[in-house]
Order: structure tokens, then sequence, then C-alpha cells
């Protein structure tokens, strides 16, 4: 493997930012930077008119060791919205491509965000730090560069609560609003989101490259990309191919923890597919409610490609987009073209076995069960299908099922779930002897569950209520109840019973849409 691409050091030590004054000061250590220009276009975030904070993320700052006082004070805000560009930043918007809804546009790039530079935090891992809604850039495409402030708290909110339910995810480090409108249906309050990412890398972003047959730049981002992700395959007999193993892994297990959770990402498309792995741009994203596995609520999605079951094919569907992307440097390994596509095949044949396997996993634990049985897969898809014919609470069916699994009794709270409450039933008997050939304490099994099974998720009708309330009368308080539930999935606490309850049928939310 070439090695001319920039030395990366993930976990390098770096100098504590932390400061006792109102400078924030990033300790900035910027590798994509030095990538060749054509990777990205570099331009300052356009400032604003009047900034003013809503939030900081103090725990995340404090992980990426920036003071969270600094980061309130007016440089701060300054630096959050765009008007001032701190100290070692080197901004920039990334080139790159994508297919969305399965139609390939060569150039889509940063339209609307600004990459400030790369951090490496407290656990030693390199992040970037992004502007998204900081002005227009070369890659706009006849878009105003901003983002409203309803898309940018919900981003907040989402990514927060995928953080706290253990999932792989951007993570949002502050909102601000802009003093500004945005013109989408209507004019909206304008707002920037500070986003931090592993990196963001996107399948998109190799197939700009492959795009204009550039397998030079390919070349030099696959390097990249091992260099920041997948190091072990620097050390590989074929770095490439186990570059592109790496990411079918990382995307395998992280759909199977979408669909173990009932979230739908609402647009995955080739640009919003994370080469490191994390659930990246949360547009028209929404939780299940009363489960349904051809559950849509993106405006956008009129046809169901990115349905609620439909995910693990789409996921499958934009790694093979990777795959052909660097069909290129697969043949140098290969050492032809039909070698590197019976690479890509190989690599791409065991998505499914692996989602497969996560996904399974994840349904045992849910269940109570430790060890596995020929009939686990049987068993949990037969409780699926019931809910879904009965409209049972997703989160709740599982939740609820926690004090079933002790004793009989907590059976009552399980049933209310179903239309038909002996559709439950008839699944219960099977798992209870399921249980008993197992064998163990009910109450260990249940504490178990309920590690895994979430009590609050950001449901729809209380994100909407948030963000209505925020953009149209600029009160922020419904936004901040929301995000202490959705940041403590897992806890039983007096007070938070509203975040629980499933939306009644007037306030139920049936569309959820794009920022853009």
């Amino acid at each position: 493997m070439a090695m001319d691409s920039p030395n990366i050091s993930p976990g390098a030590p770096l100098a504590s930012t932390a400061l006792s004054g109102h400078e924030v000061r990033f300790g900035f250590d910027n590798t994509y930077a030095r990538l060749p220009d054509r990777f990205y276009a570099r331009l300052d975030p356009k400032p604003v008119t009047t900034p003013r904070l809503v939030k900081v993320n103090a725990e995340l700052a404090e992980k990426l060791r920036l003071n969270p006082d600094a980061l309130k004070s007016e440089h701060g805000v300054a630096v959050l919205a765009g008007n001032c560009v701190a100290e070692g930043a080197e901004p920039l918007a990334q080139a790159y491509a994508g297919h969305q809804f399965g139609s390939f546009v060569p150039q889509l790039g940063d339209g609307r965000a600004n990459l400030l530079g790369e951090v490496v935090g407290r656990d030693g891992v390199r992040y970037d730090v992004q502007l998204k809604g900081s002005g227009r850039t070369p890659f706009s495409r006849g878009g105003d560069g901003r983002a409203a402030l309803g898309p940018v708290l919900r981003e907040y909110i989402v990514s927060e609560a995928m953080a706290a339910l253990s999932v792989p995810t951007t993570r949002a480090l502050a909102a601000v609003t802009t003093g500004e409108r945005v013109l989408r249906d209507t004019a909206l309050p304008g707002a920037v989101l500070t986003r931090v990412a592993a990196s963001h890398l996107r399948v998109g972003t190799f197939q700009y490259f492959a795009a204009r047959r550039d397998t030079e730049s390919l070349r030099v981002l696959a390097d990249y990309t091992i260099g920041r992700h997948y190091p072990e395959a620097a050390q590989a007999k074929q770095p490439y191919r186990t570059l592109l193993e790496g990411v079918i892994t990382r995307q395998a297990k992280l759909v199977a923890q979408w669909m173990l959770l009932g979230f739908i990402h609402g647009v995955m498309n080739t640009d919003n597919t994370s080469i490191s792995g994390e659930t990246i741009d949360y547009g028209p994203c929404a939780f299940l409610e009363a489960y349904d596995p051809a559950k849509v609520f993106s405006s956008i999605d009129r046809g169901g490609r990115y349905a609620y079951s439909n995910q693990p094919r789409a996921a499958a569907w934009n790694l093979a987009r990777l795959a052909e992307a660097l069909l290129p440097v697969l043949a140098l390994e290969a050492g032809s073209e039909d070698g590197a596509i019976e690479l890509a095949n190989e690599a791409l044949a065991a998505f499914e076995p692996q989602f497969e396997a996560a996904r399974l996993a994840g349904l045992r634990c849910k269940l109570g069960l430790f060890t596995e049985h020929e009939g686990d897969a049987a068993l949990a898809e037969d409780l699926l299908k019931r809910m879904g014919d009965n409209e049972a609470d997703f989160t709740l069916t599982f939740r609820r099922l926690c004090d079933a699994a002790i004793e009989n009794k907590g059976d009552a709270c399980v049933r209310t779930l179903f239309a038909d409450p002996a559709a439950y039933d008839g699944w219960a008997a099977g798992w209870r002897r399921r249980m008993e050939a197992e064998g163990g304490d009910g109450q260990a099994r249940a504490a178990a569950m309920r590690k895994v099974n979430p009590l609050i998720i950001p449901r729809n009708h209380l994100v909407e209520e948030s963000l209505t309330a925020a953009s149209e009368r600029q009160d922020f308080q419904p936004f901040e109840a929301l995000l202490e539930a959705v940041s403590r999935p897992f806890e039983e606490s007096v007070g938070l019973e509203r975040y629980a309850t499933p939306a009644r049928p007037e306030e139920l939310v049936h569309a959820t849409f794009c920022g853009t």
C-alpha cells in the first residue's frame, strides 16, 4: 500500500485545551486539509446577523478537551455561528458524489457545511468538528447553504438519543440561532449545528473520484481511510479488500442496531452512508411507535425505498456501490479487473449473514435469552408478526417484557398493548417454555433486559412539539426537557412518564421532513 497520504495518529496525545478564560481553543490537528486540493474547497463559514446560543453539550465538550464555559462565551458563540474562525481551524467543504434514491449525482459535496478541523479527544480518538448551516459553498447547487432551527434541533435530539442508546453516531456539540430567516415552504428561523463525527467520509466520497476515473485519488483516499479508521488493514495482505470488509462489517452491525430500536433513518442515500460506521445526517428520521415493517415517515420517500424493513437491503445496495467505486484499487491487489470483481463480491456476500447474526443476537438480548437455541429466530419473528398485526408499540412491548420475565402477572401490562390480547398470550406460552429450558433467575434476567430495552425514545410527537415551540415561540423548554429525557433512555424516573407514553391518535406524526 502506498504511504504518501497524510500521516494520521488517532491516539496522539494533545495538551488539554480547557481554559479558565473565555477564548475557545480547540487544539486542532488537521489531516484531511492536507489531502490534495481536489478533495475539498477551502472557504470560511459565512457570518450571520445575530448569533445566540441555544445549547452547548458540556459532556461532549469535556470529552473533546474543550471548555464548555468558553464555548458559551461571546467568542465561543461567534465561532459556533461561523462569525469567527478559531485558531488552528482550516475551514473547508468536502467534495463527494452519491446515489440519491437510486439516481447517481456525480457532484454533491458539503453544500451547507464547513469542516473546521479535527481534534483528538480524551479517549484518544480523532474527531471532525463541522458547522452545519454555515452558508453557501461551491457545492451548494443553488441552495442557500443555511439550516432552519427545527431540523437543527431534531438532529441534536435524535443524535444524542442514539448516543445514549449506544448506537454509533455523529453527535451535537452545540446549536445557535442566527437571527436570520431561511426560506423553505415558509420563512423559518435559521440556526447552525456544530456536529462532531469520527469523520465525514462517505460512500459518496469514493464515488466522487470513481466517477472521474481518478484512480490515484481513490488510492490516496483509501490509504487515508485505512490510516484513520481501519489501521489493521495496513498490515493485511490485501489492505483495500480488508478496508471494504471492515466497512461492510460496521454497517451490518449498525443497521442491526437501528432495527432493534425501531429507528428509521429516512434517507439512506450513499452520501449519507458513513465509512466509519456511524449514523450520519438525521433528516426525516423517526422511531416506530406501533410496529409496522413497511412504515415510512419521510415525506420525500414516496416509494418506500427506505422503509423500516427495507433498511438492510438499502445498506447492502449502498455497500455494493462502495465496492464498485473501489474496483480500480482492488484491481491493484487482485491483478486484474475480473479478480477485483471477485474480491468485491466475496466481501459483499458477508453483509447479510453478519447483519442477521447481529440482529438475532440483539433480539435474544431483548427477549432475555442468554444462550442460543435453534428456534430463537422463529420465536422472535413470531412476536414481531403478532405485534404488527395488533399495532403493538415497539418500544413498550419489549420494555414491559422485562417485568413479564420475572413472573406471569407481568403479562397484564404487555397484553394491553395488543389489539387482541390473546395474540400475545399465544406467543408468551412459547417464550416461557424457552426461558424455563434455559433456567436462571428471573430478576437477573429482567435486569439484563432493562439494559437493552429502552423505556424512552424520541417519540415523534414530542420531537415535533419541541421543534414547534422553539421555532414559533422561541420557547426552548420543551427541547431541553426532551433532550434530558432521551439522554437517560433506560431509567424509570418520576416525572418522565409522558416521554414513555405513545402518542394519542390526534398527536400522531405521519410525515417528517428533510431540512433542505
